[in-house]
């Protein structure tokens, strides 16, 4: 039952991370921040996974790998656009 629960709320994580990542468009800090949510979540299904099935947690440190290029990209775009634009809204960027 213990298993059931954890996994329950890995789950509800995800799926609020989602439903943030979906709803709020307007700043793009608060899409990356939902989108670093959406990693923890998976990490923390992964953790629990691996760590229930005794195997090796070398796949966990790949994937923190990644998890970092993907914020620190995510932070120089926000950074580029706060210098150009002057915020981080998407409707005074044009993107045409």
């Amino acid at each position: 039952m213990k298993i059931f629960n954890i996994v329950m709320v890995i789950m509800f994580m995800y799926i609020i991370g989602n439903l943030i990542f979906v709803s709020k468009h307007k700043h793009l800090l608060i899409i990356l921040l939902s989108l670093e949510f959406l990693v923890l979540s998976i990490f923390l299904f992964m953790l629990f996974i691996m760590n229930y099935m005794h195997m090796n947690m070398y796949m966990l440190m790949v994937f923190l790998v990644f998890a970092v290029c993907e914020g620190a990209l995510g932070l120089s775009i926000l950074v580029s656009m706060i210098r150009t634009h002057g915020n981080d809204y998407f409707q005074s960027s044009n993107l045409l």
